[in-house]
């Protein structure tokens, strides 16, 4: 088409426009095309794959160039057509990545350094558009291993930080709370840049001081010491044993020297006319011997009480370290629930005595309120009436001699309904007379008498004379 229109305007501004506009077109779709030779070199593709291009599930392709100048067409495991020369071609990987987040001699909340080794799944998220949009922008053109590093620094910075907010008491006796956090954490970070946080697991903890182990001492020592208390007293129990087989070999034997004394004593006695000396030494060696025997039995006895009074000390010693033991238990027990107990109830009752103030005020404002309408309704009401008893004075005064006979003669039934109206609620009437009516004529006299009273009654309430009212209507 624009080599027929440059021949047509051959010569002309036109023409020489159009060749213009020919020639830059052409200069321009060379500098793109050595654009993307450069762009197809650096991301590894080839001229080949132009034209339609696949990838599988574990890959997603980028398109860019022309129709795409505002957003990039993202195909996740599937295909695209690929116009060469005037579009780019490049993928971005979906893949799993392992990562090991070792974090070495970080200080916990209590400035104890200890080492955490943890395992994370981390991934581009291809299934959402904006999120792999995003991953597009921060990792396209970058190989795996640069979203691994990148992936891991981001984690291991996160494990870093939650461990220096929690305990190593925390972090080794609820794992799972600290692989939450920072698997919460971590990934509020890492869906900013297109990748999804699939797992957190904690692996290992380690420490080089040794206050891991320290935990378990404190039960280690309690089996110890449970242990050397058995055995001193399995030990206690041999001594006594074998004090009691001495004794009973002790006593044996001067039993046994006895029945030799005694037959001594015999045959010395028979003797001792032959011989004096001989016996009083006998006997002097007796008595030595005697001597020497009750020294070793007390120097056994002086053991035994030594050994008695150590096994006491020791005995003293464990129940010294019991009561602590149940000291610290009862704190713990009772003493730290009971205050809680009492904080809270004293919460509660500060929030009973507000909420009471509260609803006293609320009610008080009500009644108020209640008061004020009242007293409105009132004075509007009796303004109403007011203003009605002006509206009936000044109609009465426009009525005249005939409309007020109209009106008393129209209220003389009214006043005879009310005053029978009592009668008629009368379950039984008795009435006695000397003379006159009787029955019901009397019955009805009453009526009358009494409606002949009302004009007196209305003079003395009022001081308004109706008779006299009544006989002035000509």
């Amino acid at each position: 088409a624009y080599p027929r229109l440059i021949n047509v305007h051959k010569g002309t501004w036109i023409g020489r426009q159009l060749f213009i506009l020919v020639w830059e077109s052409l200069s321009f779709s060379v500098v793109q095309l050595k654009l993307q030779f450069k762009s197809l070199a650096g991301t590894k593709s080839k001229i080949s794959r132009m034209g339609f291009v696949t990838c599988g599930p574990n890959e997603a392709l980028v398109v860019s160039g022309c129709c795409y100048n505002r957003k990039p067409l993202l195909v996740p495991g599937g295909r695209v057509f690929v116009w060469p020369c005037i579009q780019q071609l490049q993928r971005i990987t979906l893949n799993t990545m392992t990562l090991k987040v070792e974090s070495p001699s970080v200080y916990t909340s209590e400035g104890v350094p200890i080492s955490v080794t943890g395992i994370a799944q981390v991934k581009v998220q291809g299934q959402n558009k904006e999120m792999l949009l995003v991953a597009c922008e921060q990792f396209l053109g970058k190989d795996e291993e640069a979203i691994r590093h990148i992936a891991h620094e981001t984690m291991e910075g996160h494990q870093r930080a939650i461990m220096g907010t929690m305990s190593v008491e925390e972090i080794y006796r609820d794992r799972k709370k600290f692989s939450e956090q920072v698997f919460k954490v971590a990934s509020s970070d890492l869906v900013n840049m297109g990748i999804t946080v699939v797992s957190y697991t904690l692996k290992d903890i380690s420490d080089a001081n040794g206050y891991l182990m320290a935990l378990g001492m404190g039960r280690t020592a309690e089996v110890k010491r449970d242990a050397r208390i058995g055995e001193a007293e399995a030990k206690s129990d041999a001594t006594i044993k074998e004090a009691i087989a001495e004794e009973q070999r002790l006593a044996s034997r001067l039993e046994n020297d006895i029945q030799i004394a005694k037959a001594q004593r015999d045959f010395e006695v028979k003797k001792a006319a032959y011989d004096k000396e001989v016996n009083a030494k006998k006997a002097e060696a007796e008595l030595a011997f005697e001597l020497q025997a009750a020294k070793i039995k007390q120097q056994l006895r002086e053991e035994e009480l030594q050994i008695e009074v150590v096994e006491r000390t020791q005995q003293i010693l464990v129940q010294e370290q019991e009561i602590i033991r149940k000291e610290k238990e009862l704190d713990a027990t009772v003493r730290r629930p009971a205050e809680a107990e009492k904080y809270r109830l004293e919460k509660i009752a500060e929030a009973h005595r507000q909420r009471t103030v509260l609803e006293a005020q609320a009610q008080a404002e009500a009644v108020r309120l209640k008061g004020e309408a009242e007293a409105f309704a009132i004075e509007v009401k009796a303004k109403a009436e007011a203003e009605q008893m002006k509206k009936k004075a000044s109609a009465f005064q426009e009525y005249n001699e005939a409309a007020m006979m109209d009106m008393l003669m129209k209220s003389l039934p009214k006043m005879a309904h009310e005053i029978a109206t009592p009668m008629s609620k009368t379950n039984k009437i008795t009435m006695v007379t000397a003379n006159g009516e009787t029955g019901a004529a009397r019955l009805t006299g009453e009526v009358l008498e009494i409606m002949t009273k009302m004009p007196d009654l209305v003079k003395s309430l009022t001081g308004v004379d109706v008779a006299k009212s009544m006989r002035g209507i000509k």
